[in-house]
């Protein structure tokens, strides 16, 4: 062989070695959602790590359970295999399959493009197990920052792009435990805080303030943020825009009377999602409306076994934002109590998006909303794996539920600003 043909020879084969791994080795990594992935809740930390990495990621509606697809870069891997999150590697051909299933079926392939910056409203001397937000948020290894009413009442949701309320008492009546634990010492303490905090922001009474908070939220949503709200929060805070030029607190609560013509002044008009509903004036009384569907639910709903509510299937390529909301492994999700259980379905409003409901009866438990250029999603109840959660029990451990359906709707809730640009104006 010549000197020529040896250089020859010696080239092709080093481009075929230099080939032969790009064409060999995956270029995607899928995060399967179906019964097959060990760690559900630990999934969507992984998909946000990569949205941190400035890496994009698909996530692919209704394909094995809501998966998702994104390049396979270096740390990926090594990240899944740490938090036991399960996956498999996607190389060219196999690609190819997956888009044409989700061509041919009720799926979508939505692109997430930038982690979202996410504040949780809660007092500072809460834990993050006092909510199952929070709780799920440090579980999934998912950043978020805490805000209460002096930050909100600053203008710092702006830095955000979401927020969260869980079971906080926008009316100024401290959850309504009055009855059971006005003697007790966490008790005494909140109201002190709140009524510090009032008289700190200038304000006459902590109803008054919390009217002023959820002005702010409402203009943050209106101007393109995002909302997701769990338990007592959803309900107080309808009932606290409703309320706005009228007082229905009770003088156990704020040292005044009600208003006497309080229900010719409920304007339900400015509410998110809910009208035509009264509120309890019985200081006595656990309960704020006959919007949660509790007691009168035990009619229906015996026990525990018996709580669920179904999913509805969207047309994932019609309708991609209430897709990503339901995505999950299950159509049925165990139910479970709170402060505000459930919402009364003759009491939502009608451009209202119901997401999850009781068939048969006049009761949803999740529900979505566009207002002005934001939107609003809200769960009933308190911790998806605690059924009938009470002061004083211990923290979820969710290890022991890392494939739970009904916080995976809360960590859905986490991504979807992440698929979603908005834009807001002062």
């Amino acid at each position: 062989m010549s000197l020529l043909s040896r250089i020859i020879s010696a080239i092709v084969l080093l481009c075929c070695l230099i080939a032969w791994p790009s064409t060999a080795r995956a270029d995607k990594l899928l995060i399967y959602m179906d019964n097959e992935q060990n760690n559900h809740l630990k999934a969507y930390g992984v998909a946000f790590w990569c949205l941190k990495q400035q890496v994009p990621v698909e996530w692919l509606l209704n394909y094995r359970g809501g998966s998702f697809l994104m390049n396979d870069f270096e740390g990926l891997k090594n990240i899944c295999v740490l938090r036991g999150v399960s996956y498999t590697s996607v190389g060219a051909a196999d690609e190819g399959t997956i888009r044409q299933t989700i061509e041919d079926n009720n799926m979508e392939s939505v692109l997430l493009e930038k982690a979202p910056n996410i504040a949780v409203y809660t007092p500072a001397n809460k834990e993050p197990w006092d909510d199952a937000v929070t709780l799920a948020l440090t579980y999934a290894e998912i950043d978020y920052k805490t805000v209460w009413d002096a930050e909100v009442l600053d203008g710092k949701l702006e830095e955000y792009d979401w927020i969260h309320l869980h079971h906080e008492d926008f009316t100024g009546q401290y959850g309504r435990f009055y009855n059971s634990f006005r003697n007790t010492l966490w008790y005494q303490q909140e109201v002190a805080a709140n009524e510090q905090m009032a008289k700190a922001l200038g304000y006459r009474k902590v109803s008054d303030l919390k009217k002023a908070v959820v002005s702010a939220i409402e203009d943050y949503v209106a101007r393109g943020g995002m909302m997701f709200a769990m338990c007592s929060a959803t309900e107080t805070f309808d009932i606290a825009l409703a309320a706005e030029n009228t007082d229905i607190v009770p003088k156990e609560f704020d040292g005044d009377g009600v208003d006497a013509d309080y229900k010719s002044k409920l304007d339900y008009s400015k509410c998110f999602a809910f009208e035509n509903f009264d509120v309890s004036l019985n200081p006595l009384e656990y309960r704020h409306s006959d919007i949660d569907t509790y007691p009168d639910r035990q009619k229906y709903i015996p026990n525990a076994a018996n709580d669920y509510f179904q999913l509805f299937d969207f047309a994932a390529k019609l309708d991609p934002v209430p897709t990503m909301l339901v995505q999950c492994h299950v159509g049925a999700v165990k139910g479970f109590m709170g402060q505000t259980t459930a919402f009364r379905k003759s009491m939502v409003k009608k451009y209202v998006t119901i997401l999850g409901e009781v068939e048969g009866q006049d009761e949803v438990r999740y529900i979505h909303a566009n207002y002005g250029k934001g939107t609003v999603t809200w769960l009933g109840g308190h911790d998806p794996e605690d059924y009938q959660h009470m002061v004083g029990d211990p923290p979820t451990v969710l290890d022991l539920y890392k494939d739970s359906p009904g916080y995976r709707l809360i960590l859905n809730n986490v991504l979807f600003p992440a698929a979603k640009k908005k834009e807001r104006k002062t």
